[in-house]
């Protein structure tokens, strides 16, 4: 293989000479695609399972304002072998200036670079495809354009076990779709369940940023904001010492917010990569200015990598929101995969693809067509070489006939619903059933919470938060949901644009935990089904289980319940979701199947909302 990769190569004649005066001439391969002699890649990061592996390549010095332009007329991508099992991924890569573009805000230099997630331990070895030509980067034939530069570099390295524990995705793996209605961490297989935060939608218009400002005062509903970026100033003492920043110290306020959320146990953030063209904020982009769509800003979005690198060893999913309801008709002048929109998705997915736990959301409100949603989700599983969940938001209340023309097409595994909190439990059951009849079982998130003015209120306005943690949170959850994400709405402090202090939420955060606590605690949820029809009795009761084995069962409003259940003898626990904390025991300490029977009352306050587990008891 070698010597063919070789007598392929230019030759270039040249005479050396040689002592005594004497000269020669010798056949030179000239180092452009040539196999073995071509340059090897710089291999940084940790060798380790799940860990982030990056390349680093020399190759030709450019600027991003440059002609030829480096982010449309040159492709990089790698194909990596794992030695033993002979699995491959090809990797798109990415122009990255000097390679330290986070604290030096250089936009030239001659690195071009590659993330890579490796998911087994062992060898894997890498060959490299550099080309060049005019918007090769958007052509999806490998041999468009012509090879340039360090085309055909090779070599390899070798991975070990990962040394991470707890919540840091590194010791988890992969989130990824399992053909059921919750995803699972490839590496651990723990089932997930999502509690995040929706707002800010513009988390990433944070002032430290390279280039980061408001574009454009709002209208509408957020023009009172004004001109507004954040800081993030009450998280910057929850900041620690080893914790990363850029630059002699930025990024202490987006960094601490993202400990904090993660202390109370938030586990996804929701955040746009673009509003510009109408959306709201008009502060988060990734080109190098507002009015650019074809250039990228090296430096600022290596300084959102410094972010979401934290957000893995936080534990905390990315939620890459990438249009919304006023642009995503606008970008590249029009609907569909136009070449300004296969560019952006390119570089979002080589940028960002390697990350372990990350969802990618078409768009907030979406008004594209099926057709194009379609074509955009297949285009992004094309370039993400970890197969990362596609979803996409709905408009307020339309989720049941939202997703009527997506069900079942192999490039979606999840919703994102928008609707009023009293639906939470009424959508989640629907689209479950709905989602495997039709061949493909879909995780059920809800997203954002009506009326949009309000959300989820701050704990001032709302101490008790009875409504979104009733109808909302456990509504999902009992109706065999993956969780939820908390939207803050625009008329109150601390809303979906300008929040500051995401402890504005803290009593939200807790009742979040508390509920992911009882269902990783005490359910196999991922083997449950709602059936709310095995319940009698008290307003509004629903019911998660395993038939004959175990029930979850949701009180809203207190009371006593009545249960339809098989043979046997059954334990009866009770979990106040307002508090978390043990379970305890009611009124009732066991029943005996089978037929309904009743599960008597919870220990104390029982006008208010509790949770029964039921559980059969080994006979």
């Amino acid at each position: 293989m070698s010597t063919n990769r070789i007598s392929q190569c230019p030759l270039d004649f040249s005479r050396i000479l040689l002592s005594g005066g004497l000269t020669v001439t010798v056949a030179l391969a000239v180092l452009v695609g040539c196999g073995p002699l071509a340059k090897k890649a710089e291999v940084g990061g940790e060798l380790k399972q799940w860990h982030k592996v990056t390349l680093t390549f020399d190759g030709p010095r450019t600027a991003e304002d440059a002609t030829p332009n480096p982010f449309r007329d040159y492709r990089l991508n790698v194909t990596f072998t794992h030695g033993r099992t002979g699995t491959s991924v090809t990797v798109p890569g990415y122009y990255a200036t000097d390679s330290h573009a986070a604290e030096s805000s250089a936009t030239s230099g001659g690195k071009w670079r590659v993330h890579f997630r490796p998911g087994q331990q062992g060898e894997w070895s890498y060959l490299a495809s550099f080309r060049t030509g005019q918007d090769v980067a958007i052509d999806p034939d490998a041999n468009a354009g012509q090879p340039a530069a360090f085309d055909g570099a090779a070599g390899a390295f070798v991975i070990g076990a990962t040394d991470k524990t707890g919540a840091d995705l590194r010791a988890k793996g992969l989130l990824q779709y399992a053909g059921g209605h919750h995803l699972r961490f490839a590496g651990n297989g723990e089932y997930f369940l999502k509690g995040g935060a929706d707002s800010p939608e513009n988390f990433l218009a944070y002032a430290e940023f390279d280039g980061t400002y408001d574009a454009d005062a709002d209208s509408g509903s957020y023009k009172k904001v004004g001109p507004f970026i954040h800081r993030y100033q009450p998280h910057i003492r929850d900041w620690r010492d080893g914790d990363p920043t850029w630059k002699g110290g930025k990024g202490k306020g987006i960094v601490g917010a993202l400990n904090y959320l993660a202390e109370q146990g938030v586990n996804s953030v929701y955040f746009l990569t673009y509003n510009l063209d109408g959306g709201d904020g008009r502060d988060t982009w990734m080109w190098t200015g507002p009015n650019i769509r074809d250039r990228f800003d090296a430096s600022r979005l290596d300084q959102w990598e410094i972010v979401f690198d934290h957000m893995d060893r936080k534990g905390i999913m990315l939620h890459v929101v990438t249009q919304e309801t006023e642009n995503d008709r606008a970008l590249g002048g029009g609907p569909g995969l136009n070449p300004i929109r296969k560019l952006y998705y390119r570089e979002l997915c080589a940028r960002y693809s390697h990350h372990p736990a990350l969802v990618w959301n078409l768009g907030e409100e979406n008004n594209t067509s099926d057709r194009d949603r379609k074509e955009i989700a297949a285009y992004i599983r094309s370039l993400d070489a970890w197969r990362h969940p596609i979803t996409v938001h709905t408009h307020a209340g339309q989720a049941l006939k939202f997703y009527n023309g997506l069900l079942g097409d192999g490039n979606f595994e999840a919703t994102s619903i928008q609707g009023a909190l009293k639906d939470y439990n009424r959508d989640a059951i629907a689209l479950r059933k709905r989602s495997a009849e039709a061949g493909r079982k879909w995780a059920i998130f809800g997203d954002e919470q009506n009326p949009a003015d309000r959300g989820v209120l701050p704990d001032s306005a709302d101490p008790g938060h009875n409504e979104p943690r009733i109808q909302a949170l456990w509504g999902n959850l009992m109706g065999g949901g993956s969780g939820v994400e908390w939207y803050f709405g625009f008329a109150f402090p601390h809303m979906d644009i300008n929040c500051e202090d995401f402890r504005s939420r803290e009593r939200m955060w807790s009742q979040t935990r508390y509920a992911l606590e009882f269902f990783r605690k005490h359910l196999p949820f991922w083997e449950m089904e709602p059936d709310n029809s095995l319940a009698s009795g008290a307003k509004d009761v629903r019911v998660l289980a395993r038939a004959d084995s175990i029930y979850a069962v949701q009180l809203p409003a207190g009371g006593n319940a009545a249960l339809k259940l098989g043979s046997g003898t059954y334990t009866v626990r009770w979990y106040d979701p307002r508090a978390g904390g043990e379970l305890q025991a009611g009124t009732v300490d066991t029943v005996r199947g089978p037929g309904v029977k009743s599960i008597g009352r919870p220990p104390s306050d029982v006008g208010r909302d509790w949770i029964a587990l039921v559980k059969r008891a080994t006979d």
